[in-house]
This record gives C-alpha cells, sequence and structure tokens, in this order.
C-alpha cells in the first residue's frame, strides 16, 4: 500500500546519491589514479571501467532497494537480509565476470570492494526494514482513525436518533387537544406540518452538518407545531442576516434546545415565552429566552443539553456555551463556515 508512495524516480535518485556515496573511496583517489597514465588510451579504460563501476553499484542499489520496499514483507531482519545478500552476491558475480573478461582483475577480490558490496547489503536490507515498519505502523494508525471515525458516526447516529421517540410522543399530545376541539382545518394543518418536521428528522440520520438555513427552515414548521400547542403564548423572534444562513451546524441542533425551553418553562397567559434567535459576532448561534420556572420539578431524564453538546464536539470539536443570568437563559450554537 505504501510502497505505492516511493515512485520510480525516487528509487534512481536514491540509488545514485548511494552509489556514490558507497564508491566514495574511488572518487577521492580519481584524480591521482588518471595521474597515473601516461597515455589516453590508458585514461579511457580507467573512466570507462570507473564508470561501470559506478554503473553495477546504482543497478545493485536500485535492485535491492526495489526488492526491500516494494517486494519484501517480512518484518525479520535476517530472512530479508539473506535474501539482499544473495541478489548481492548475483551482482558481484557478473561484476568479476566483467572484470576478469576485460583484464580489469587488480581489485576484484580487494577488502575495499567487497566492502562496499557488504555494505550496499546492509544499507538496502535495513532501509528496507525501517520502511516496514513504518508502512505497518502507518496502516494501524489509518486502521485506528477509521475506526475510531465509524465510532464517532455511530455515537452521534445514536444521539440523534435518541429525539425521534422524544419528539414523536410531545407532537401527538398537541394533535390530540386539536381533534378533541374539532377544529379539522387547523388539524389538517398540524399534520402536515408535523408531517414535514417528521421527514427532516427521519433523514437526519444519514447527515452530518447542513447550513443554518435547513434548520430554519425546520423551525418554521416545528415552530407552528409549538405555536398551536401553547394557543400562541409561545412567540419567535428570529434575527439572522444571509450571508450567516449558509453557515454550518450538527443537524437537528435547534429541536432540542426550543424543547428545552418548553420543558423547563411556565408558559402560560401570564408567563409568555419568547425565544430569540441571532448570530453573534463570534459567529454563534444565540438562542435566548426569559426564565419562568415551574413550581413543579421537571424530570431531568432526555436528551437535553448534553445530547447536543456532544454532537457538536464529535462533528466540529466545538464546544457550546451556557449562559444564566439576569433572568434570560442562552445558549450559543458554534457556526462553522461552510460553501457560500
Amino acid at each position: 500500500m505504501f510502497s505505492k508512495l516511493v515512485s520510480n524516480k525516487t528509487m534512481i535518485i536514491a540509488g545514485l546519491v548511494l552509489s556514490a556515496f558507497i564508491i566514495y573511496p574511488n572518487i577521492i583517489h580519481l584524480s591521482r589514479d588518471f595521474s597515473r597514465h601516461t597515455s589516453q588510451v590508458e585514461s579511457v579504460e580507467y573512466a570507462s571501467f570507473f564508470l561501470f563501476r559506478y554503473a553495477i553499484f546504482f543497478t545493485l542499489l536500485w535492485l535491492l532497494l526495489t526488492v526491500n520496499v516494494r517486494r519484501l514483507t517480512t518484518r525479520v531482519l535476517l530472512q530479508r537480509f539473506w535474501k539482499s545478500l544473495a541478489i548481492t552476491a548475483g551482482v558481484y558475480a557478473i561484476y568479476l565476470a566483467i572484470s576478469l573478461a576485460a583484464g580489469k582483475h587488480n581489485d576484484c577480490f580487494s577488502g575495499v570492494l567487497l566492502f562496499q558490496f557488504l555494505v550496499a547489503c546492509i544499507i538496502c536490507s535495513l532501509t528496507g526494514h525501517i520502511y516496514a515498519l513504518y508502512s505497518e505502523q502507518r496502516v494501524k494508525e489509518q486502521e485506528i482513525e477509521q475506526l475510531q471515525r465509524e465510532n464517532l458516526q455511530s455515537r452521534c447516529k445514536a444521539l440523534t436518533n435518541q429525539i425521534n421517540p422524544h419528539f414523536f410522543f410531545n407532537s401527538l399530545n398537541g394533535l390530540t387537544a386539536l381533534v378533541r376541539s374539532d377544529r379539522k382545518k387547523q388539524t389538517l394543518e398540524y399534520i402536515s406540518k408535523l408531517s414535514g418536521v417528521f421527514r427532516y428528522i427521519l433523514h437526519s440520520d444519514k447527515r452530518g452538518l447542513v447550513p443554518l438555513s435547513e434548520e430554519l427552515e425546520f423551525l418554521n414548521s416545528f415552530r407552528y407545531l409549538q405555536e398551536v400547542r401553547y394557543a400562541d403564548k409561545l412567540r419567535f423572534s428570529i434575527s439572522i442576516p444571509d450571508q450567516k444562513k449558509a453557515m454550518l451546524l450538527p443537524v437537528l441542533s435547534l429541536l432540542p434546545v426550543i424543547e428545552n425551553v418548553v420543558k423547563h418553562n411556565m408558559i402560560d397567559s401570564e408567563n409568555q415565552m419568547c425565544v430569540s434567535i441571532s448570530v453573534t459576532e463570534d459567529d454563534e448561534l444565540a438562542i435566548a429566552n426569559p426564565i419562568h420556572n415551574k413550581l413543579d420539578k421537571t424530570d431531568k431524564n432526555g436528551i437535553g443539553l448534553a445530547n447536543l453538546s456532544d454532537r457538536f464536539r464529535l462533528l466540529t470539536t466545538k464546544k457550546i456555551r451556557v449562559e444564566n443570568k439576569n433572568g434570560v437563559f442562552c445558549i450559543f450554537l458554534p457556526l462553522t463556515e461552510g460553501n457560500s
């Protein structure tokens, strides 16, 4: 997998550089050895054989790097070394055959030449071993990242799905009241709005972040259900610039916030509720409402703000803020830049 990241061009460049490094002792004595040859023919022969030596080591190093990086997957260094040594011995045999045929047998069995071949073998074996360990580590990291991503998506889906039954029972209460009062036209409108709300909720499990404009469109249907339920004692004041409506937030962010308002506050003729929604200078969606505490203790089990906070953390890595002062409760939902 990761061997594809090492291109042929990289292999060639590495082979050229390492070859120069391996035959460096020969390079530094190149001018001195040239001076020993008095005739032009001898100088040309020496230069040709030097280039031949360089080409042999380049071929060897390119071959060893290709095999160690792209072919061998073993994590056992000794196995890798023996296979590399076999290739090195083969190339050395070719070098010997050509050298002896050309009459250049002076250094064929010298300690320096054998050492150079051995160093090439060791360097490529270690390089392949280190690269194999690195590749394996990267694969494990990617698998962990994938598992974490899938885990976060599953958790987010589970958190979102908790909304459905909670909202369903609240909506049935409003519909039941309309049916009992025999208001057919309003009941049909309520069912139409309820259908749109449920359609949005049911599709939410396939989505993560949505434009603020979609959440506001959903809120228009949802607010109708609440205004019917509370006989216009619950109102909304929405003031959001058009350029901010393309910003993103987790799907179904407004639903638990508004339900939190309804759940924890007394809403009647003496305690009318007006929920204001705006965007701050820091690109936070601010949802504020006056506090009208209920006389009885509200059951705190349910989705609540903990669910909303978890979804923001999972999908945006941002945190929501809550302020409760001067008789006003306000939730700040951080918005994320989206495509215009």
